[in-house]
């Protein structure tokens, strides 16, 4: 689309009933802070530039949405006068010019590209004045959209809609997309001539027909226009957006075998003739290429994987761990910070963090790398076709050449060459039937006690 698109998104609420010190917008979906969802939607659809509205000490949320982006500005919101006068902090934004003006909420994160790009068509056909509503079988308390002839005359709040007004179904989501040029003359001949002295944006619609505007209300559907006000309404938006990412995901050929147990991020990408098996958590930064297999009861998180590698059952993969193709990392295994080569394989009951795994390498169960030495962080090097013994520590940093084996129960804290065995462990000693005079000896003490 060639017209040029402020987006103002209100993100000035308290949310007391949240009860949390966090910014109400600040709250995650999917990993992701609702406002940002808002923002990341206003850009797909297609913004020139966005700015949020704040309240007075919002500092964390101006924080986290600047860092979102260079198109981002935000303005503060100092007296709370209504969702109009909320509109108007962001006046210098309006006044540098858009084609189209959208109103958007950081706490309504359901909303969907498609839909904010209808309400810009709207604009681009010759409508001044578009908003988004929604049918619903129990429209209790909210304000009703009121159409003549097709076209949206009025927005009226439930409390002083008529008894025939509230059998209307057609609800207001409080979204509005209006014309960039004529948006500033509405927002400022909006009065606060009611019981609560504020300035509403609901009265837009009847402040544009005064001026000969024409108005209309694009309908979408109700989960879209879902708002966040306490964790109960949270943990349902949470479970609307992964419904929606596991139907995505399941259509992009991934193969889901309980998707209802299945946690995705905002941002998890996943190739095509995956499987996922149940109980799965993928956290942010998640890549998956092609025909990769992860079981049961893993948890992934800031992780790259290629295609043929298998992951799991039971399986942590933490940040900056890389697994080429045809690898696997097994069950009850953690891994962190580590690139894993081509056909290497962590199978069973191992930690290894700050490492590189060679291809073809193999760790045995129960081995760890000793990466921490309680103020650094240290790194192992296992190289290609090495054999690393069941319940081997390696004390880095320390490195295990190609194709080099270590014993089992060994504890390595100095290089190993090519080829070679390292062993390093006590020699065995066995004493005989001493085992049974201990037997006896502390039989004797459990009985002296009583």
């Amino acid at each position: 689309m060639s017209r040029t698109c402020l987006t103002v998104i209100l993100a000035a609420g308290e949310g007391k009933r949240m009860a949390s010190a966090t910014p109400k917008v600040l709250h995650k979906v999917a990993g992701l802070p609702m406002v940002n969802h808002v923002i990341n939607t206003a850009r797909l659809a297609g913004a020139t530039k966005t700015a949020v509205v704040v309240g007075a000490g919002g500092d964390m949320v101006r924080e986290a949405v600047e860092r979102a982006g260079a198109d981002i500005s935000t303005h503060e919101q100092r007296e709370r006068l209504g969702t109009a006068h909320a509109v108007l902090a962001a006046r210098e934004a309006i006044a540098e010019g858009f084609d189209d003006v959208l109103v958007l909420y950081g706490d309504v994160p359901l909303i969907q590209v498609e839909t904010v790009q209808k309400a810009r068509d709207g604009l681009a056909s010759g409508a001044d004045l578009l908003v988004l509503g929604f049918r619903t079988n129990d429209s209790h308390g909210y304000g009703r959209l009121l159409e003549e002839n097709g076209e949206l005359v009025a927005i009226r709040e439930h409390k002083d809609a008529t008894e025939e007004e509230r059998t209307v179904d057609y609800c207001n989501s409080g979204i509005i997309a209006m014309r960039g040029d004529r948006c500033l003359e509405v927002l400022d001949a909006i009065g606060n001539d009611n019981a609560q002295k504020e300035f509403y944006l609901t009265d837009s619609v009847e402040v544009s027909r005064a001026k000969s505007m024409r108005c209309f209300a694009v309908e979408v559907p109700e989960e879209e226009t879902l708002g966040v006000n306490d964790r109960s309404q949270l943990s349902e938006v949470e479970t609307i957006w992964q419904s929606r990412k596991r139907h995505a995901m399941m259509l992009g050929g991934v193969a889901l075998a309980a998707p209802e147990t299945v946690y995705f991020s905002h941002d998890t990408a996943i190739g095509r003739d995956v499987t996922v098996e149940p109980n799965v958590w993928f956290g942010p930064n998640v890549e998956i290429a092609d025909n990769v297999e992860i079981r049961a009861f893993s948890h992934l998180e800031g992780v790259k994987i290629a295609s043929g590698a298998y992951v799991g059952p039971f399986a942590r993969l933490r940040p900056g761990t890389e697994l080429a193709e045809k690898s696997k990392v097994g069950n009850f295994c953690e891994v962190k910070a580590t690139k894993v080569g081509e056909g290497a394989k962590i199978n069973h009951l191992a930690y290894v963090g700050d490492a590189t795994v060679g291809e073809k390498a193999n760790v045995g169960a129960g081995t760890i790398t000793c990466n921490y030495d309680g103020f650094a962080k240290h790194k192992t090097n296992i190289g290609p076709g090495a054999f690393i013994g069941s319940n081997t520590a390696l004390v880095a940093p320390v490195s295990v050449g190609e194709n080099a084996n270590t014993a089992a129960g060994s504890v390595i804290h100095q290089d190993i060459e090519a080829d070679a065995l390292g062993i390093a462990r006590a020699h065995q000693v066995n004493k005989p039937g001493l085992a049974k005079r201990l037997r006896e000896k502390f039989r004797k003490l459990k009985e002296q006690r009583g």
